[in-house]
């Protein structure tokens, strides 16, 4: 089992707001987001954007991760 570490509120904020805004294609926007930081050497937002990019292929995916009660 892989657990998905969300950092907080605002991980999962921009997440769903990417997946409102680009639907499937939210996690290749995180991807890119993160890519443009990366280039620009910013690794604080190389890194949120990366989360961000875990985040909706978690919430995204239809497997059941953890305990279920």
């Amino acid at each position: 089992m892989n657990a998905v570490y969300i950092a907080g509120r605002l991980a999962l904020s921009e997440a769903a707001e990417l997946m409102d805004r680009f639907g499937d294609d939210a996690g290749l926007e995180a991807a890119a987001r993160a890519e443009q930081s990366r280039d620009k050497g910013n690794l604080i937002r190389f890194c949120h954007w990366r989360q961000i990019e875990r985040v909706i292929a978690t919430l995204s995916s239809d497997e059941v991760r953890g305990t279920v009660h």
